[in-house]
């Protein structure tokens, strides 16, 4: 499986510091990873950050190990929870910190990972499909049947996360493995929801088919987010299968 791609991340049009981490895992083509901070320009930035270094250095020291995928994610992830929380005690002001992360990695077969908000979208043909569910009180509502998709994607609280990293009470059995299909000529987008909030999926799709070279469908889908607003930090991250 041959895999071409690109990360992107921009600060945005109103926000002043850039709390989003993403890492493309060059040249082999091996993991990749989006996170998005909070809890102040401070803590965001750090959380992401590592989150994002801790993950990543997880991955690489255990990839060959007997681990199996599922056990490789959740470790990885409960590591880099357990890493947030070690600096939350030593820094007050960043106590409250937290992040977002999705994780995909290419091993025996693709598998992904993701804890709050940041999705993994997969393009096929011209069906643009979201691979993730959102850890969100709006995205619950609407599994219940108390909000239409409608209503969730302007909902005051669509922000309201369930679940993220750089919380005590997150277990193990809080985050779930799922493998990933995929074949010649899909495409893979992982984003913060910097992106989403701002464009609807239609745009996002018709930018992953008509524009082929990764680096500039990236570059294209974040002057759309800001065009749109940018009212928060916008990362992609994106991966063509086949090099399609």
């Amino acid at each position: 499986m041959k895999l071409l791609f690109n990360g992107l991340t921009d600060v945005g049009v109103l926000r002043n510091v850039n709390q989003d981490t993403y890492y493309v895992d060059e040249p082999q083509g091996r993991f990749f990873i989006v996170a998005d901070g909070m809890g102040g320009h401070a803590g965001g930035q750090e959380a992401s950050r590592i989150a994002t270094e801790t993950i990543r250095y997880y991955l690489e020291s255990h990839w060959f190990d007997d681990e199996t995928s599922t056990e490789l994610l959740k470790n990885a992830l409960m590591e880099a929870n357990r890493a947030i929380l070690a600096d939350q005690s030593q820094h007050f002001e960043r106590s409250e910190m937290g992040t977002t992360v999705v994780v995909l990695i290419f091993r025996e077969q693709p598998w992904q990972v993701h804890v709050g908000d940041s999705r993994l979208y997969r393009l096929r043909g011209h069906h643009l499909e979201q691979l993730t569910e959102d850890h969100t009180w709006v995205s619950r509502a609407v599994q219940s049947g108390d909000l239409t998709p409608e209503q969730a994607r302007t909902h005051p609280w669509r922000h309201m996360l369930a679940q993220c990293l750089g919380r005590k009470d997150l277990k193990a059995s809080d985050i779930t493995p799922m493998p990933v299909e995929v074949q010649s000529g899909d495409r893979l987008l992982l984003c913060s929801d910097g992106l989403t909030e701002e464009l609807p999926d239609q745009l996002i799709g018709q930018r992953l088919k008509t524009i082929r070279p990764c680096d500039k469908a990236a570059a294209a889908l974040v002057s759309d987010a800001k065009q749109h607003g940018g009212r928060d930090n916008i990362t992609v991250v994106i991966i063509s299968v086949d090099g399609n």
